[in-house]
Parts: structure tokens; sequence; C-alpha cells
């Protein structure tokens, strides 16, 4: 990466094809068929949205798109983004500057519960928080990456005027055990004043689904029964540590010691 790292908004036809072929190269799949086509992508800007691109000097190394959410919510919809390493937090400030611009308060998007450096980025670097487990949230994916796999998704929202910082939460060592992963280890623990759940996932979930798709959906399957059951009594992710363990917080009720 050089010193030259730029980003700005696409309008022209070329830029957004450009994009379109990032995405392609991106989760795998042939340029001819993007999973975000150009035309979409024009669509989307005309109708107010916003696609962000990093330029390396001249060569693009990242792109992220942007909508509005539901009128009257203050809230901007981030539907993709992909970045280079070391890009990636410059590309979601980008997103932000504009949607603050333009009165929005929050920004939401997903991503796959399963890839903890995303988690890591999400709840830890950015500082949001995930408020909603979706099962299958897209049915079967004919990418690259997620082939064979069922699509739960990890909603997070993005506090844009205060972010979350990150605290430190309880002793997750000392946590009772409450579940087993499909390697036979521990896959999730519960501190006994119910504040707090740690779940783990796997080291590499897009590697270990090209090895062993059925390994794979094991994890899938027992994390979501952790996820699903933490959401149920309203717990929120709130972190996510460099071992693979997220942080699983229930907000403390109003008038609480």
């Amino acid at each position: 990466m050089t010193e030259e790292v730029s980003i700005r908004t696409v309008h022209d036809v070329a830029g957004i094809a450009a994009v379109a072929d990032l995405f392609s190269d991106v989760w795998q799949t042939p340029r001819s068929c993007p999973p975000y086509p150009a035309e979409v992508l024009h669509s989307l800007v005309h109708a107010g949205g916003a696609v962000h691109a990093a330029y390396d000097g001249t060569r693009l190394a990242g792109a992220a798109v942007a909508v509005f959410g539901q009128p009257g919510r203050q809230d901007a919809y981030s539907l993709v983004a992909a970045a280079d390493r070391g890009l990636g937090c410059a590309v979601k400030q980008a997103q932000r500057a504009w949607a603050l611009e333009r009165g929005a308060r929050t920004m939401r998007w997903t991503f796959d519960p399963l890839v903890g450096r995303n988690a890591r980025f999400n709840l830890v670097k950015l500082g949001a928080t995930g408020t909603e487990y979706l099962v299958d949230f897209y049915g079967p994916m004919a990418d690259g990456v997620n082939d064979g796999d069922e699509s739960d998704r990890l909603t997070v929202t993005w506090d844009l005027t205060t972010p979350r910082t990150p605290q430190e939460t309880g002793d997750r060592d000392a946590a009772p055990a409450t579940h087993l992963a499909p390697d036979d280890a521990f896959l999730a623990r519960r501190d006994i004043s119910d504040r707090h759940i740690w779940c783990r996932v796997p080291d590499d979930i897009v590697k270990l689904r090209a090895a062993d798709p059925t390994l794979a959906l094991r994890w899938r399957h027992a994390v979501r029964a952790v996820f699903a059951e933490a959401f149920a009594e309203g717990y929120v992710a709130t972190g996510m540590s460099r071992d693979g363990w997220y942080t699983l917080t229930r907000p403390a009720t109003e008038g609480a010691a």
C-alpha cells in the first residue's frame, strides 16, 4: 500500500463498473455475473445512495455501498464493503461522514458471524454492536465464498455520533461452560451473574468450509444455537477477542445496582 490512498464517491460508468468487478473478484464470481451488477449500483446512486471507492494510487483497493433506511429513522444501511487490509476502517469512516452529512445517526449492516476477523473489526475497531441474529438470511448462496453453507448473518448497529467504547467484561476462563463445540472443546461460557456470555468461532471458517463443508455446517448450527438463546434473553454482541471468542452482554436494567 502506498501513501497515496484516496477515498471518494463514484458516479461515472467506468468507476462503478470497476467497483462491480472488484466485488466479483472478492466473492469469487465471474465478472459477467457480479454479486452487485454495475446497473444496480448506478440505480442505488441515482436513488440517493453512495458508492465509495478507495484508491491506492490509481489502483482500486476497496469499495463500499450505502443507502438510507426507513424514512424518519435517521438510519443508513451499508449493503457491502470490501477493502485491502489496512483500508477497511478508512472506507467505513468515509461512509460514516457521508451518512452524518445527510442526517443519519446510525448505520447498520450484516456480516457472517463465523468470520472472527470481521467480528473484531466491527465490534472492537469500529465500536458497533451486534443487535440481531438472522438465520439463513439470504438462503443458498452461489458464490465462491459461501457455497455449501447456510447464510446466517449478524446485524450490527453503529452509533455514528458516539461509537461504543469496548469495555473489559468479566473473567471468561472462570465462567462455567454451557456448550461444547464440534471440536469437543468448550464452545460457550456464561458468568454466574448472567451479564455475559462468551461464544467461540472456528479459526478460519472460509478455509474450513472449503476443506470440510459438513464440519463447517456443524459449527454454524452450534454457534447459532448459542446466539439464538442469548438474543432471546436480551443479550447483544459487544466484543470479539483475538483468540476468537465473542462477548455477549445483557444491558443492565434501569435502577439495577
